[in-house]
């Protein structure tokens, strides 16, 4: 079968959308399906792939993020997708990039994947404090409306968690799918525990062997709450020692950087794009504290979880439906105290039995090949369905 997914936020500089569609191409070798990405970018241009290529159509900078540019001229990327002949087009945002899929005059079904909540991501959280969820998606109805009317060119829509696609069906959008994200499991372990990282970490934070080693990984935008995180994880601390890592950058670091400024059990690093490194972090450490309530499937806490790391997440978003009660703890999302709380919690477990749990709960956390084979096999059925 042969894919072409139009991907408005692709980009070599990019985030999570650039993670998984980089190992969507190597799943797709793997299974012996083509994969062809169309992309904007700054020229025109092609990258082969593993199984396809990355088609570059020159196209404007998006505004407010130089790492991407935004499509333009639909005529450039129907033409591409006329020369491709593909079986079916994922449009993998619903903005622009899913008018223009849309809009293609060709025959091959279409799906598209819904990556991301904007209205869970952006409005609810900012208006948290003046209104409940309910009342912020009827305030954005408008939303819901746009989303529906572009549902209907497409055979499938695809949400990467059960999180996102109830809250889409729950909005009356249609042909919706759960197709579960998964992590390279691979790759994280709790066989991959370095007791001389754990130390070293643990004294650039100001503490003791002894003390709770507490890690927070992901960009530092809004909406990953680190400034919340960082307070919460310091509340919990007056009951016992906990050192917290943070790893990451993004537009929001120096809000993050006021938030540990002066406090000495606070340590941020850069990203790690080392995968075994960060998998070694993962599985030295005590906790993972999540702060984002958005997040269609967790591929950070399901990374962790697969290192034998227990999670401290918000009760609502994707993390909600990976939280296991043996090896996590939930907590009213955007609520500091309430995450504090939940700290102490964990930590006031058995720290053995705690540990026990974790590593036995890494072996059932999803892999990503098997979210690809779903993902292709339902790419296949709808195809097969187009061609009826």
């Amino acid at each position: 079968m042969r894919v072409v997914d139009v991907a408005e936020f692709y980009s070599p500089t990019g985030g999570g959308v650039r993670t998984y569609i980089d190992r969507k191409f190597e799943a797709a070798a793997q299974l012996g399906h083509e994969l062809f990405v169309i992309a904007p970018g700054p020229r025109d241009g092609f990258e082969p792939r593993a199984a396809g290529g990355v088609i570059q159509v020159r196209a404007p900078r998006l505004p407010f993020d130089a790492n991407y540019h935004m499509f333009w001229d639909a005529g450039s990327v129907h033409r591409q997708l006329d020369a491709l002949a593909p079986d079916l087009v994922e449009a993998s945002s619903p903005w622009r990039g899913a008018a223009v899929v849309a809009s293609w005059a060709g025959p091959s079904a279409r799906a598209m994947f819904m990556h991301a909540d904007p209205v869970a991501s952006y409005p609810q959280r900012w208006l948290a404090p003046v209104a409940s969820p309910r009342q912020i998606d009827q305030l954005f109805g408008w939303f819901w409306s746009y989303l529906r009317k572009l549902a209907g060119g497409f055979g499938s829509v695809v949400a990467g968690g059960p999180w996102l696609a109830d809250r889409l069906m729950g909005q009356g959008v249609g042909a919706v799918e759960s197709v579960p994200l998964g992590i390279d499991r691979g790759a994280f372990s709790p066989g991959k525990r370095d007791e001389a990282l754990r130390s070293s970490l643990l004294a650039a934070c100001a503490c003791p062997d002894d003390a709770r080693l507490v890690l927070g990984v992901g960009r530092f935008h809004p909406e990953k709450r680190w400034p919340m995180v960082i307070e919460a994880t310091m509340r919990a601390r007056a009951d016992a020692p906990i050192g917290l890592v943070l790893i990451g950058d993004g537009i929001d670091r120096a809000r993050v950087a006021r938030a540990a400024a002066g406090n000495p059990h606070v340590r941020i690093l850069p990203p790690i794009r080392d995968r075994a490194l960060l998998a070694a972090h993962l599985a030295s450490a005590d906790a993972l504290v999540h702060g984002c309530e958005s997040e269609t499937f967790g591929l950070i806490p399901a990374e962790a979880m697969a290192s034998g790391l227990p999670v401290v997440g918000p009760d609502r978003g994707g993390f909600a439906h990976l939280a296991q009660p043996a090896t996590s703890e939930i907590y009213r999302a955007g609520d500091t105290e309430a995450a504090a709380q939940a700290i102490r919690r964990l930590f006031a477990r058995d720290a053995q039995a705690l540990k026990a749990a974790a590593v036995e709960a890494a072996a059932w956390v999803r892999r990503d090949i098997d979210h690809f084979a779903d993902l292709f096999d339902h790419y296949r059925s709808i195809a097969a369905g187009a061609r009826a």
